[in-house]
């Protein structure tokens, strides 16, 4: 019985690995290459600091709170930021407000002169700016976020700053390590598309596929369990 069983389980085994081999190749080989990326490597802090420390205080900031609330209806919250040596004010509404920190006059968005010494001044490195590109909708690596600068610099990892077209905030670091780590992280969940979907359906069913194949494994261990071995040699 154990022999008829054994059978239809060695082509099982056989044709499962034939349809997962490359897969788990992927899988092991996008374990081995993410786990051996330090994380902060991945998220670019040694390339850039995202936030750089206020160098303004409460006293800077000397316009007028409630004339700059009447101007934003909906208020929901007030930040005190900065921008170059400029103090400003960011109110929180359905839409974000930026005035000027101590004349409370609305700001305009930077140029690109500006946006690129923004990005220096947050860029650790040494590299020269490649490109600036102001863009309407921004790629994948930034969740296609709207109304962008994308700054390039020339170093090894084509390290990119992405910065808020309106208040020239860092939004994000990418590099090419981030770019390597989301490739592997893409073959390892198998979303081939927007790349966070771990409940896909494709990984679901080659995940049940390699279930089935480790069992059937186990079956064909019956064939010739190592118990078995031992008591013919000992004979």
């Amino acid at each position: 019985m154990i022999k008829t069983a054994l059978k239809p389980a060695r082509k099982v085994h056989k044709y499962l690995g034939y349809l997962l081999a490359l897969q788990i190749f992927a899988w092991l080989l996008g374990g081995l290459v993410m786990s051996a990326i330090p994380l902060e490597m991945v998220h670019g802090k040694h390339l850039a600091n995202r936030q750089l420390e206020n160098p303004f205080n409460a006293a800077d900031y000397l316009a007028s709170l409630d004339h700059l609330k009447q101007q934003v209806p909906g208020l929901k919250s007030i930040e005190y930021k900065h921008f170059l040596d400029i103090p400003i004010i960011k109110l929180n509404a359905e839409h974000a407000v930026y005035f000027h920190g101590k004349t409370g006059a609305l700001l305009h968005p930077p140029s690109q002169a500006d946006i690129e010494q923004q990005a220096k001044s947050h860029y650790i490195g040494n590299a020269d700016i490649v490109q600036a590109m102001l863009m309407t909708i921004g790629p994948r690596e930034v969740q296609y976020r709207k109304d962008i600068w994308q700054v390039t610099f020339n170093d090894r990892v084509s390290t990119t700053i992405y910065l808020d077209s309106q208040s020239g905030q860092v939004i994000t670091v990418r590099s090419t390590i981030w770019r390597i780590f989301d490739f592997f992280w893409m073959l390892h969940i198998m979303d081939y598309d927007e790349r966070d979907d771990f409940n896909n359906p494709l990984l679901i069913s080659f995940s049940a596929t390699s279930v089935l194949f480790c069992i059937s494994g186990f079956i064909l261990l019956l064939q010739s369990p190592p118990w078995r071995r031992r008591r013919r040699a000992l004979k």
